[in-house]
């Protein structure tokens, strides 16, 4: 039970002061921990009530927050065995990753767009920022 505690401390902490609905909160550290390939396919996950006593957030939370990364193939749940991470979670997880940078992507540019700036000024401003981000690789 070790291991499951450690993985609710690393997808939180969680807090309403946060943006964001609690449950993305919680769908959000999945998917970075599951993208980033900290939980492997088929890591068991806590029950819906040891990581809603672990994050301070409710049951229903928690639920909805498994019932998203199920919908969206991240996880599966096992009748009587409990919820797991997907075989293929890191790849879907990192599908979601990229499409929603997509559109936050397309957002910025669109709000540059609004504030004058021309294609070609919206590009520079990625490509900068781009730049000024430290890199993994």
């Amino acid at each position: 039970m070790t291991e499951r505690r450690e993985i609710a401390v690393q997808i939180g902490p969680i807090s309403p002061a946060a943006p964001g609905a609690l449950y993305q909160q919680i769908v959000n550290g999945f998917k970075r921990e599951i993208g980033e390939g900290r939980l492997a396919g088929d890591t068991p996950l806590p029950s819906f009530r040891l990581l809603a006593e672990q994050l301070l957030v409710s049951i229903i939370t928690v639920r909805r927050a498994y019932e998203e990364l199920e919908r969206e193939g991240i996880i599966y749940r096992r009748q009587g065995l409990g919820t797991f991470v997907a075989a293929d979670g890191r790849e879907r997880s990192r599908a979601a990753k990229r499409g929603h940078a997509e559109e936050l992507i397309r957002l910025a540019i669109q709000e540059a767009k609004e504030a004058g700036l021309s294609s070609a000024e919206a590009k520079a401003f990625v490509i900068r920022i781009t730049k000024e981000t430290p890199s993994e690789e």
